[in-house]
């Protein structure tokens, strides 16, 4: 049944797998259903519309197991490989080849989105006795219009080489017409930077002012929905990677002798600076509109009217935009939040347990003073410590770390009411001392503090959250190597209480943006040192340690363009760990596929004994491998699979593949 109108929607493609079909569709009664009884009735509108929306990615749950889990983040416990929805563990281990099924199925998914949103454009119309004005119809196909060049970009960043189809099949259209191959990569950036302008112009910065959220209903409808912001933001996310070394001047020659089925080459070899100019102002063009509609990064602040960085940072991903959190530019409303914060719960607290981070994540973080802890690693990948940032790794906490926070997560003794309070016990080993606010948000450590629990996490080996823990059938669902994720984990989350709080699906934030810009205007002009320093030292600032300048409480700024990369690409490592793609984005644009290589290391967690004495076997605080990853060249893109290749004989493989 519904013959007619699925006709039109799941006509084949062509170019990609046509697999799925809207929540509509899916939903709707048996029986013919047409076009024009779609498209003459509000409601049925607005159901084809929220299908058209919801392959935006969920940043939590799915991204994470199918995208942000191939960096050097996220340590999911090996032990999950043996379940199917967590071959992201398998494929970082090199075991990935073009016939591999991919969860985040964009070449599937995303082009029947796009050829639904061009319906939808090709459709819509007033209905003034329903209150769809034209008006509201111009708003809507520009809506229509940002989600096709949203998805098209999320397949261009993911698979490099795509068809690009800017037109609607129709239905009488020989099967042979429908057969296109890719476009160079330029020409494909060139169209969806220009669709994303255009529209960004039309659509409005924001629908959430002046609405009344009381209508839980009336704030889905409006949460979420695109937006000129929304726009500007993916076009500087977009060109900052088009200016980057993966896709500019990329001189690697099997990138350089890539051939789609016209001979075009699809990837640019020769270096452009202009692509640095571009991304400059795309970057800037965003900061300045986000700025005048009142977006900021998000505070909170002591009595005393001082930043408090660890609730400023802790709750940007859990406050919403009309809760204060103005640093929100795009959102997803709903997600698998729940899973994953239960995925990266304590086992002894109705968690699973195994969600963790790694040790290379955790040797990233700055210390108190701003200092990196570890500035590389020897040829057997021993550390390299930074002497003047006071990082030690050896040897227990004789005194608590206190701070001046309202954070409660520190301790037994923290309360919110306080002005002092415990961020380290006495006790803990010492390489979680002094370190920055962020480290504390984002890792969740042996004997720290979880307050949703009242009790220190026990991460040892038979321990309440460790390996063999009571009760638990297995070794996967515990720390591989001594760490749970703790950022965007909401810290009143209870499975056991079945306490799980709200928060939004962040896709992009302002903070974004200020890295962004400045990474773009070093690589283009360093010389405006005084403008980049500015925005990564608004960064450093929020997250409560020392900006770098020439003042008396400021660390020295690097005085060559080499060294301000350097700590442009320090920051982004620790202020955007585990948020949505942008630490595999970053590695695959900057050509730092050897990060994902080797040996990861960890604590000892088949160990039971509180030491770090390396000559015990059972000393739990000494770093021990715990998976070596295989990542290669290859692994810049996704692959094609074969079956679109057997379907389309004008696709090629991407290189490497």
């Amino acid at each position: 049944m519904k013959k007619n109108i699925l006709k039109y929607i799941v006509l084949a493609f062509g170019v990609f797998a046509a697999t799925s079909c809207t929540d509509f569709l899916d939903n709707a009664p048996d029986g013919d259903i047409t076009l024009e009884m779609v498209f003459n009735d509000r409601t049925r509108i607005e159901n084809w519309l929220a299908g058209m929306y919801n392959s935006i990615p969920d940043p939590h749950m799915k991204m994470m197991r199918n995208y942000d889990a191939y960096a050097d983040d996220f340590s999911p416990s090996a032990g999950w490989e043996a379940f199917s929805n967590w071959d992201c563990i398998s494929k970082i281990k090199g075991n990935w080849n073009s016939e591999s099924p991919w969860d985040g199925n964009f070449w599937g998914d995303l082009p029947v989105k796009i050829r639904e949103s061009y319906v939808f454009m090709e459709q819509i119309k007033p209905l003034p006795d329903q209150g769809i004005l034209q008006a509201d119809v111009d708003n809507l196909k520009a809506e229509s219009r940002f989600l096709i060049a949203y998805y098209y970009y999320l397949l261009v960043n993911t698979y490099g080489a795509i068809p690009l189809q800017t037109w609607l099949s129709g239905l009488d259209e020989p099967i042979e017409s429908l057969m296109i191959g890719q476009n160079p990569y330029d020409d494909v950036i060139d169209w969806i930077d220009k669709e994303l302008w255009d529209v960004a112009q039309i659509l409005p910065y924001s629908y959430l002012n002046n609405q009344d959220f009381s209508n839980s209903h009336k704030f889905k409808y409006y949460y979420g929905r695109a937006t000129s912001i929304m726009a500007l933001a993916v076009r500087a996310r977009m060109l900052l990677f088009a200016a980057s070394p993966l896709v500019n001047g990329n001189d690697d020659p099997d990138y350089a002798n890539f051939v789609n089925d016209k001979g075009e080459h699809i990837f640019n070899s020769t270096y452009n600076p202009q692509k640095w100019k571009r991304a400059v102002d795309a970057c800037k063009d965003l900061i300045d509109a986000a700025e005048a509609n009142g977006h900021k990064l998000y505070y909170e602040y002591n009595d005393d009217g001082t930043i408090d960085p660890f609730m400023s940072y802790s709750n940007m991903s859990f406050k919403q935009y009309h809760e204060g959190n103005k640093e929100l530019l795009f959102v997803r409303s709903e997600g698998s939040w729940d899973d994953m914060q239960t995925h990266a719960s304590p086992g002894g607290s109705n968690g699973n347990g195994g969600l963790g981070v790694t040790q290379s994540l955790v040797d990233a973080f700055f210390m108190s003073n701003g200092l990196p802890a570890i500035t590389g690693y020897t040829a057997d990948r021993k550390p390299i410590i930074n002497q003047p940032s006071g990082y030690k790794e050896k040897g227990f906490s004789t005194t608590a770390d206190k701070r001046k926070t309202k954070w409660e997560e520190g301790s037994a003794d923290a309360r919110s009411s306080q002005e002092i309070n415990t961020v380290v016990p006495a006790g803990i080993f010492n390489m979680y001392v002094n370190r920055e606010p962020r480290f504390y948000i984002s890792v969740l450590y042996n004997e720290a503090y979880h307050r949703v629990s009242s009790r220190y996490v026990n991460f040892y080996k038979n321990g309440l959250d460790g390996i063999n823990r009571p009760g638990s059938s297995g070794a996967w669902d515990a720390p591989q190597n001594g760490y749970l994720l703790r950022k965007r984990m909401h810290p009143d989350f209870s499975n056991r209480n079945n306490i799980k709080p709200y928060r939004p699906g962040i896709l992009y934030r302002l903070g974004e943006a200020y890295l962004n810009y400045a990474e773009a205007l070093n690589e283009w002009d360093p010389s405006q040192k005084d403008e980049i320093l500015k925005y990564v030292n608004l960064i450093r600032e929020r997250a409560g340690i020392p900006t770098y300048g020439d003042g008396a409480d400021q660390i020295p700024a690097p005085t060559t363009p080499e060294g301000m990369r350097d700590i442009i690409h320090r920051e982004r490592r620790v202020e955007f760990n585990c948020e949505f793609a942008i630490r595999f984005d970053d590695i695959r644009r900057w050509k730092q596929m050897d990060l994902l290589k080797g040996d990861f290391d960890g604590m000892n967690a088949n160990a039971t004994k509180k030491s770090d004495n390396e000559s015990d076997p059972d000393a739990y605080y000494v770093r021990k491998v715990y998976i070596t990853r295989a990542f290669s060249d290859k692994n810049y893109w996704l692959p094609v699979h074969q079956n679109q290749l057997d379907k389309n004989w004008n696709l090629r493989q991407l290189p490497k593949w």
